[in-house]
């Protein structure tokens, strides 16, 4: 068996904000949100990373892996981190990348960050696995698949972080454990649950629907800050230097300030255009975007890159797609 079925990948919330923080102009009011934003989405991303090389001392013959998973349950869509499956039972991963101090508030279903004596408060992530797993249940339920044990576990990507909880919460630790421990947690879980409840066919069966049925969560980030294309930085940007506007000649972009040049600069700046305003370009707009006045140098842009295309002549609209 292939341990990981469905790999992990930059998301998508990620890529759309990095594109919209190189595109938008330094002091534009919004960019202390955008950069603060993108900073804790990338922390989240390197903690969920991080458990990938506890996972690797994992027997590949027992279990499938499918990472940044979402599923949707009649109108409703929820996102696992990481969801191990076996024959004997599926474990949801929800990765924690907290630095300091942690405290799980049992009263008040809260977790209490504190670090250099500040403290701040988090939704309870045992309210949240506890949602996904009744949320898994369902979907397998309405999938017809055998009923299967849905379990849980909250992994602190950050071995210095601290755990605490209060004393009557004496039963936390089986289900919030750092990263390093994941492998002999899994170990337990495996002895503890005697019986299969799938056979090898409905396994790779489940596995199999459950990766066609992943849906990406799509959306506008321009919406999202309440942002239009006029706040955009336009051209094909200096991967050099940062910043500066590239200008185009014969076919090959240069750069006034530190002299690069480059045949291909503006495939980045038309994935900034995929993430940041849309699938679709036309002539007209990818002139627009590149800061480029020639009709036939847009033409041969996109015809290089090729593109699927509907329509002709000034009509004609390009298809674009990036994935990482």
């Amino acid at each position: 068996m292939k341990l990981i079925v469905k790999e992990r990948k930059v998301p998508l919330a990620i890529r759309k904000l990095r594109a919209l923080a190189c595109r938008l102009p330094p002091n534009h009011p919004k960019t202390p949100l955008i950069m603060n934003d993108l900073k804790k989405r990338e922390a989240g991303y390197k903690g969920e990373c991080s458990i990938d090389f506890p996972l690797s001392f994992l027997e590949p013959k027992s279990y499938f892996i499918l990472h940044d998973l979402r599923l949707q349950v009649q109108s409703r869509f929820f996102q696992l981190d990481t969801l191990l499956i076996s024959k004997k039972y599926a474990l949801i991963i929800e990765v924690k990348n907290i630095a300091g101090a942690i405290y799980f508030d049992p009263h008040f279903n809260q977790l209490i960050r504190t670090i250099e004596g500040k403290e701040t408060a988090f939704p309870d992530p045992i309210i949240q696995v506890s949602r996904q797993e009744s949320q898994l249940t369902n979907w397998f339920l309405k999938n017809g698949f055998p009923s299967l044990p849905i379990l849980s576990l909250i992994v602190i990507s950050n071995p210095q972080t601290i755990i605490r909880t209060a004393p009557e919460n004496h039963e936390l630790h089986y289900k919030v454990i750092h990263r390093d421990a994941l492998p002999a947690k899994i170990d337990q879980i495996e002895h503890s649950i005697t019986e299969s409840c799938f056979s090898e066919k409905h396994l790779k069966k489940a596995v199999r629907v459950l990766n066609k049925n992943h849906i990406d969560a799509d959306f506008s980030i321009l919406e999202r800050y309440n942002l239009t294309e006029k706040d955009l930085i336009k051209g094909v940007i200096c991967e050099n230097c940062k910043g500066n506007q590239l200008f185009r000649r014969h076919g090959t972009w240069h750069c006034n300030q530190c002299q690069q040049s480059s045949k291909t600069a503006h495939i980045q700046a038309i994935r900034d255009y995929f993430y940041l305003i849309g699938s679709t370009i036309t002539n007209r707009q990818l002139r627009d975007f590149l800061s480029i006045s020639s009709s036939s140098s847009a033409t041969r842009i996109l015809q290089s890159l090729n593109l699927a295309s509907s329509g002709a002549n000034k009509g004609r609209v390009y298809s674009l797609y990036f994935d990482e």
